[in-house]
């Protein structure tokens, strides 16, 4: 497990900032609910209003007068643009980065085997995002805590559980991705995130679309849906996991026989 220290020691700076970044941006909007929870009738006429920016959102299915409602649009849109931007930018540059940084002529010297060599960049990617959403839920429901709110545990529960999928997903996308890669993964990454949430709004807005939550793996994590139905969609779930081990699948494949340089 050496080569997972090592990236893990490598990552350790920007696991802490995505994870202060984020689980301080979800902390203030919670802390704000109390200021604002009186004006919610207000606000939730305003948006019925709004047709297929409301749609967009889910914003139509929930009532912002409810902590579970606020945090599933406020907190949601963070949890799910912050995390996935974690996952893909951590994932898309594990594989590439010996090329990049010149280091793979030191790495492939050493008496391990590629797989091997996958597997444990792999675990440390795994490793990073469940720090991640394990800090930040605690700090989630120590926010709703403070706030003198009851905790709505199944709902919170579930949101978080989807977020994680989630960035699993992309993370195995960006993974095989990263395979194919010899320079840059930045853009790569963020692209894959953005272009997956854009399409998750397409597919609310436009039932022709609807095909889309097939795709991205934001069709399974809409929190008005989950506080809906109290459970996450199986068939979108399963769909997603069947695309980030695909991705999986493909990095192994492709690293094993790549010819590095």
């Amino acid at each position: 497990m050496t080569l997972v220290k090592h990236e893990l020691r490598q990552g350790r700076v920007s696991l802490l900032i995505w994870t202060a970044a984020i689980g301080f941006f979800v902390a203030v909007c919670v802390l704000m609910f109390p200021e604002m929870k009186g004006q919610m009738a207000g606000v939730n006429a305003i948006f019925a209003s709004m047709g297929a920016f409301t749609a967009a959102f889910g914003m139509d299915k929930l009532n912002f007068g409810t902590l579970i409602g606020f945090y599933a649009v406020e907190c949601g849109n963070i949890l799910g643009l912050g995390g996935a931007f974690f996952a893909a930018l951590c994932a898309a540059g594990m594989l590439s980065k010996e090329e990049k940084d010149k280091t793979a002529e030191f790495l492939l010297t050493h008496p391990v085997s590629r797989v091997r060599i996958v597997t444990e960049k792999l675990l440390a990617v795994l490793a990073q995002i469940t720090v991640l959403n394990v800090v930040i839920y605690g700090l989630s429901v120590a926010s709703i805590a403070a706030v003198g709110e009851a905790v709505p545990w199944k709902e919170i529960s579930l949101m978080h559980l989807a977020y994680y999928l989630l960035q699993l997903e992309m993370a195995g996308i960006c993974f095989g991705i990263s395979a194919f890669l010899r320079k840059g993964s930045l853009g790569v990454g963020l692209g894959i995130a953005t272009m997956l949430y854009f399409l998750n709004l397409v597919a609310n807005i436009a039932d022709v679309a609807s095909f889309l939550k097939y795709i991205t793996p934001y069709g399974y994590c809409e929190g008005a849906d989950i506080v809906a139905s109290g459970s996450l969609n199986a068939t979108y779930v399963l769909i997603g996991a069947a695309i980030g081990l695909c991705g999986i699948a493909l990095a192994y494949l492709k690293y094993t026989r790549k010819d590095i340089r």
